[in-house]
């Protein structure tokens, strides 16, 4: 029979070395730095929207963009602290009052200004423009949240994948404003609600599935 001290002796010569995770904060920021050099590399590729400096001086849109951009930031912090089990759930309600202050504004532009699209209507290539830059922004932060967050797929995945989702689509509506032209409010309604929107919801049905393939594979 094996004593004590020799079966615990076996037993970690067995255990694999565990690398002690950064603060939540920490990666939050690293995260945000990605999206921050994503975004400037778009800029470089595509040009941001010639009209920028002059809707920037008009409050609505520039409260609308600032108030996604903080919801972006906010519910990426927000999910890499409520990713350790040991954070209270209060957490999640970081974002939450400038997501009031960004849904609000779109709601209230969209009530007192409806701006119709045009009668040439959205042309073919701007359409795809707008989803190529959907796809390229929303993608890359939804892989590399997912990695960075795949620890979370066994404790707390719900939480965790939507608020992070937020954060991407919060994100992404931000680049939507950025580096296209089209301001009829059926569009604003479709960049900012309908993207976060999609995101919420990729989040709560695939985000546990997907953290726990990336977790399984970096294990």
């Amino acid at each position: 029979m094996i004593d004590t001290p020799d079966l615990i002796a076996t037993l970690a010569s067995d255990m694999k070395p565990v690398k002690r995770l950064q603060p939540p904060l920490v990666r939050a920021l690293g995260w945000l730095g990605f999206a921050a050099l994503l975004l400037a590399l778009i800029a470089v590729n595509r040009g941001i929207r010639p009209d920028l400096g002059d809707r920037l001086r008009e409050t609505a849109f520039a409260t609308r963009t600032a108030a996604a951009l903080a919801t972006g930031i906010l519910a990426a912090i927000a999910a890499f602290v409520v990713s350790l089990p040991d954070r209270s759930k209060l957490w999640l309600l970081l974002p939450v009052p400038a997501l009031v202050v960004w849904l609000s504004n779109v709601g209230y532009q969209c009530l007192t200004h409806w701006v119709v699209i045009g009668p040439e209507g959205v042309s073919p290539g701007e359409a795809v423009r707008c989803f190529s830059t959907l796809v390229l922004t929303g993608l890359p932060l939804s892989c590399l949240l997912c990695f960075m967050l795949r620890y979370a797929a066994v404790l707390q995945p719900a939480a965790v994948a939507i608020t992070g989702s937020l954060g991407v689509g919060a994100l992404t509506a931000v680049a939507l404003s950025l580096f296209h032209t089209i301001d009829a409010s059926a569009m604003i309604l479709m960049w900012n609600v309908g993207t976060t929107a999609m995101f919420g919801a990729l989040g709560a049905f695939f985000g546990r599935t997907a953290m726990g393939w990336a977790a399984d594979r970096m294990s």
